[in-house]
């Protein structure tokens, strides 16, 4: 029995060995060149996908095509999503999403002042409210989620007209000076309500038009694919602004009964993952309207409750409840915020668009 297991032991050491070794000093020579080598490949300066470990000129194409062009991409990935798209092994997308983040900066760990100062950059796209500017911090954020919600003739659809209009002004006067998209899914777009906010406003209509880039989704797989063919418009173009309007109608006349609403909130999962990812990626601001519903059994209180689940009450970074007041006003209540305090603002809807 211990001849055979003597046996064992040099095969399975012969089927390990790859490379002969005929003196002492040539396994010395080898260890030291695979040190240098690591420490060279550690050092390299990574700019471009072939300069990640394991990345050829095939594994890039892939990448490429699926949209992950740029080393931030690729840094924000999962291994399974790599692994699917270039049919590269789950360990060697880990090896590749590893270098990548060591190389973009992420995944380290800030101090507090230096990330403080790093939020001094975020841009705001102002809402034409002074009073909803300040409830929201200076307007709405970029590298955030902002989800508003309400009944119908609330002011959602015409807020988000109006941030469309804003994103293209100076960022002196509020805005970004960037373009927007439109993702539509329950045919409210109007470009007749831009025109008119722009020309009231003073600015050129046409030139504001060009620059919204619209697309109607029909359905809930169509809305998810847009978000993604909107990163190569985002790096065309320039743009400052997604929307979404409305985020759950698709998902919520597609999925129905309990029995639907795992597969719903999975895919709504994935689904705001990739506008958190391209709102960090590319700095800027992504502004979804929500569907309501009542709550037959509250029995105090404003019965009126945001759909979508603790998926998306947890997702979003900043949740605006709208409803309608006296006197065709409107009041906008901050819900939920990591970092401002809850409170209300009093804004009207005009020909002009939001004002105070």
């Amino acid at each position: 029995m211990a001849r055979k297991k003597k046996s064992d032991d040099i095969k399975e050491l012969e089927e390990f060995e790859e490379v002969p070794i005929e003196e002492e000093s040539n396994l010395e020579d080898i260890v030291v060149a695979e040190v240098v080598k690591a420490k060279k490949s550690k050092g390299k300066k990574v700019e471009s996908l072939e300069d990640l470990p394991g990345v050829g000129p095939a594994t890039a194409e892939k990448l490429r095509e699926a949209g992950y062009d740029a080393i931030e991409a690729i840094a924000v990935a999962s291994p399974l999503e790599l692994k699917e798209v270039a049919g590269l092994s789950e360990g060697a997308a880990l090896k590749i999403i590893q270098a990548a983040r060591e190389a973009a900066n992420i995944g380290t760990f800030v101090t507090a002042d230096e990330y403080y100062r790093k939020r001094q950059t975020i841009g705001r796209i102002t809402t034409g409210s002074k009073a909803l500017d300040k409830l929201l911090g200076g307007g709405i954020e970029t590298q955030a989620l902002t989800e508003v919600f309400g009944q119908f003739g609330s002011g959602k659809t015409q807020l988000a007209h109006q941030l469309c209009v804003n994103v293209q002004l100076l960022p002196e006067e509020g805005g970004l000076g960037k373009g927007a998209i439109y993702i539509d899914t329950e045919n409210t777009f109007r470009p007749e309500r831009i025109k008119q906010i722009a020309e009231l406003r003073g600015l050129d209509p046409e030139k504001v038009l060009k620059n919204i880039f619209v697309s109607r989704a029909f359905n809930s797989n169509h809305q998810m694919l847009l978000v993604q063919k909107a990163e190569e418009l985002i790096k065309e173009h320039g743009i400052g602004l997604v929307v979404v309007d409305s985020l759950m109608a698709h998902f919520r006349s597609e999925y129905i009964g309990r029995g639907s609403l795992a597969e719903r909130q999975q895919k709504l999962g994935k689904h705001l993952s990739d506008l958190h990812r391209i709102a960090n990626l590319y700095d800027l601001a992504v502004f979804v309207t929500n569907q309501v519903q009542a709550k037959p059994d509250a029995f105090f209180g404003d019965p009126t409750r945001p759909i979508g689940g603790h998926i998306l009450a947890h997702s979003a970074t900043v949740r605006v409840y709208l409803r309608k007041g006296k006197a065709g006003k409107r009041i906008a209540r901050l819900i939920d915020s990591p970092h401002l305090p809850e409170g209300e603002a009093t804004f009207k809807i005009t020909e002009k668009g939001i004002e105070d």
